[in-house]
């Protein structure tokens, strides 16, 4: 075959391959448009999660008809005003994004300068089919309808609306995180979805569009180091989620998910936060722009730095700098227990308890009042006489409960050495192993909740939950949509007692947003048990009594895969006497 030279329209839709990969991708090129134009207004409005309809209007500088016509053609750009591609200070610069999106859709350009007449202009998957005066407001209006309606290998890769709609949000919010002094509303469908006021300052804005609650939970940044400055705001170690969907990271206003960045967030939370848990960030990274690269992908999403060691270990050190100034903010208070076990009291005998697998409930629903604990009556935070006679070692493969360390290990005696029992994984595999059984089985049982919890999430957060309420509910967790960004929990799996509701269905919708289209059924199953299963559990830090450990220990010798969590940490381990006799010397 011989060499030829591609036709127009064709090398537009391949670099609309590149640049248009999906709604949000148009929907990002567009709002940077508008930011680059000096807008302090945006407003954004989709239809059909942005397959069927994007709009997005700006009060920027506009643009007269001759350099609306040049905006649609391939590499023409306002945004370089010399050949030094290095010196890039705005968002977009390629001059592909307009000409891509009107080569696979029907795009309308509406635009006026302030002091000029208004023009509009129509291109309909490559073709000019409008060009003539318009009456509108100063700024530009951009409408972009029915993409890849006439690519269907294109369209069919699509996801559903509503997961479309969820990447649209994810790119407003970034591009309104970047730049808190402009005004951003979206609507989908008719319908307000997001809106915040310019002007605010970076904290406000990033709690308004991340969680409020963060606003109370985190720590300002403001360091610089080797020409870089670091600003923004960290979650405390405490206020964590279950994915890193909720790290944002901006470098000189872009924002950029960088393999980079990200391995600095984890490494400054890495002695804080469980492996499965992820710090809650936002950060901007202001740097020369001779030190870095922003032209390494088309959708300039990632960036290159001259020195990447010295990026990474001014947010190592600037994170770990503003957490440690947080004092006992970042930590939780001793709890009143741990005090009151080192002073003297009588000892009571205490009242035979349930075993630690679950009180039996009723067939059905067994309604209950939300406590603080797991178990009744709450054991008693010191050593306790045997009331009965301790269990011989012998008898039990994980042996007999002799004590608890640190409130966090069960120290047990075997028959061959001495065994050591993390309470928390070791729970929380019994947990999942109990909703397995109860899934082959005819479906985990429910408790109803006496008063029914609110939980407040934002909207594509619910959209995500409300589409597997069936899945969920099979699990003994009954939600029902409360309006557009809150959901109404009715009942949760009796096998979790009281537990943190709220915590409970915030971790579900991400772990459900993160990785539900890439799991099989099966795989979703796993997910969404494993979640439970850990807010169901024992938590370390829960002081147990010497009956709760053995019942512990005796469900975990008759349950499959006890001897490793849900998250493949080993959930005991053993010390043989010849092992011990070793480190004492006798060997």
């Amino acid at each position: 075959m011989s060499i030829r030279r591609l036709p127009e329209h064709l090398v537009n839709r391949i670099a609309a391959g590149e640049v248009v990969e999906r709604p949000a991708s148009a929907l990002k090129e567009l709002v940077e448009n508008a930011i680059d134009a000096g807008a302090s207004r945006i407003a954004v409005k989709i239809a059909g999660g942005g397959i069927d309809l994007i709009e997005v209007s700006d009060d920027g500088c506009g643009m007269t008809p001759p350099e609306m016509a040049l905006s649609l053609e391939r590499h023409a750009t306002s945004k370089l005003p010399d050949d030094r591609i290095e010196a890039v200070t705005t968002l977009g610069f390629r001059g592909e994004a307009l000409p891509s999106i009107a080569s696979v859709a029907r795009l309308a350009i509406e635009s006026r300068p302030a002091g000029a007449e208004g023009w509009l202009r129509t291109v309909d998957n490559g073709e000019v089919v409008e060009d003539r005066p318009a009456a509108v407001p100063p700024g530009t209006r951009i409408r972009v309808e029915g993409l890849f309606a006439r690519v269907p290998a294109r369209r069919k890769f699509l996801r559903s609306a509503r997961a479309e709609f969820g990447a649209c949000v994810d790119q407003v919010k970034r591009l309104a995180m970047a730049r808190s002094d402009i005004a951003f509303s979206l609507d989908h469908d008719g319908r307000r979805v997001l809106s915040v006021q310019g002007a605010e300052s970076r904290p406000e804005r990033v709690a308004g569009l991340i969680d409020r609650a963060l606003a109370a939970n985190s720590v300002g940044l403001d360091w610089a180091r080797e020409g870089m400055r670091l600003g923004g705001v960290a979650g405390l170690p405490t206020f964590h989620r279950g994915v890193a969907d909720h790290q944002y990271l901006f470098v000189n206003g872009r924002p950029v998910r960088d393999r980079l960045l990200s391995g600095a967030v984890r490494g400054a939370y890495a002695e804080m936060l469980a492996r499965d848990r992820h710090a809650v960030v936002a950060l901007f990274l202001d740097v020369d722009p001779d030190l870095i690269d922003v032209n390494v992908h088309p959708a300039k999403t990632e960036v290159r730095f001259r020195d990447p060691a010295a990026a990474r270990g001014l947010i190592v050190g600037g994170l770990r700098r503003a957490l440690d100034e947080a004092g006992f903010r970042a930590a939780q208070r001793p709890a009143d227990v741990a005090m009151t076990a080192w002073t003297r009291e009588q000892i009571v005998a205490p009242a035979p308890l349930p075993p630690l697998a679950e009180a039996a409930p009723s067939p059905g629903f067994a309604f209950h009042e939300r406590r603080a604990t797991f178990f009744a009556p709450p054991p008693q935070a010191r050593a306790e006489p045997a009331v009965e006679p301790v269990p011989a070692s012998t008898q039990f493969p994980l042996g007999a409960a002799r004590g608890q360390v640190a409130r966090t290990y069960i120290v047990a005696e075997a028959e061959d050495g001495l065994v050591l029992v993390d309470q928390h994984a070791a729970h929380e595999r019994l947990v999942l192993e109990r909703m397995r059984k109860g899934l082959a089985t005819g479906g985990v049982k429910t408790q109803a909740l006496l008063i029914p919890e609110v939980v407040e999430l934002d909207e594509v957060a619910c959209d995500a939950l409300e589409e597997r309420g069936a899945e969920l509910a099979e699990f003994g967790l009954e939600l029902e949509r409360f309006g557009p960004r809150a959901m109404l929990v009715r009942a949760t799996p009796a096998v979790l007692g009281q537990g943190d509701v709220v915590g409970l269905v915030t971790d579900l919708a991400d772990e459900i947003r993160a990785h539900d289209a890439a799991l099989s059924l099966r795989e979703r199953i796993d997910h969404v048990a494993a979640t439970m299963a850990c807010h169901g559990s024992v938590r370390a830090g829960r002081v147990l009594s010497v009956a709760e450990m053995n019942a512990l220990l005796r469900e975990m010798e008759v349950t499959p895969h006890s001897g490793q969590c849900n998250h493949g940490r080993p959930t005991w381990i053993k010390l043989a006497h010849g092992d011990i006799e070793r480190l004492f010397g006798r060997k």
